[in-house]
């Protein structure tokens, strides 16, 4: 049988004087789900406009309106959580857009994996100084890339680097093109090449 409760004091009134106070809760449930308005968290800190709650407490949905999370929607489930949409869209359509207007978009999976799946890709990294408009790969173990045709073309630099070994292989022709190309080796480290490769060769012994 569904219940409905108010209130008219404060609630969580006597953790400090800085904590949340309402005089106009409203909750209604019963042994499946409940449904609060107005509603403090435990804290006194922030209050819910609207926090539905199934029998499990870890099972919600609250749209806060105060305190120092005013403003956030926060969807907690034990089990699986699904988006789909995009059935009745043409292909070349956008069904799917997620926009933070500021700050970051974190991803994380804190026991699994994160995959990425669809017919074509694109990471565009857009920023007008050279503190923005990086992409930044980083991996504890290794970095494999399997494809038909590999390319990478760098308008200023490129450089591949490894404090260990080092191999480049094509089982059929490969071709090598510079204006200049100049080979560097440890022969250098005592005295200098009549070409002067001694300072290169200390540059790459920072490589860490």
């Amino acid at each position: 049988m569904p219940t409905a409760n108010t209130s008219d004091q404060a609630l969580n009134s006597s953790i400090s004087d800085a904590a949340q106070k309402v005089y106009h809760a409203i909750s209604q449930g019963n042994g499946a789900a409940s449904i609060k308005m107005g509603t403090i968290d435990s804290l006194g800190e922030v209050m819910a406009a609207i926090l539905l709650q199934a029998a499990n407490a870890e099972h919600s949905i609250c749209l806060e309106s105060t305190g120092k999370r005013e403003g956030c929607t926060s969807s907690i489930q034990p089990g699986i959580f699904q988006l789909e949409c995009g059935s009745s869209i043409d292909r070349d359509k956008d069904s799917l857009m997620l926009n933070a207007k500021n700050g970051n978009i974190c991803l994380n999976a804190t026991n699994g994996n994160l995959r990425i799946e669809a017919d074509s890709i694109d990471l565009v990294a857009r920023g007008g100084k050279n503190e923005n408009g990086n992409v930044k790969i980083t991996a504890s173990e290794k970095i494999v890339m399997n494809s038909k045709e590999f390319h990478v073309n760098a308008k200023n630099l490129y450089k591949i680097a490894s404090p260990g070994k080092g191999e480049i292989i094509a089982n059929e022709v490969l071709k090598m093109y510079g204006s200049i190309i100049r080979g560097v080796t440890d022969a250098v480290a005592i005295k200098d090449s009549k070409v002067g490769g001694q300072p290169y060769w200390g540059e790459q012994q920072r490589i860490n």
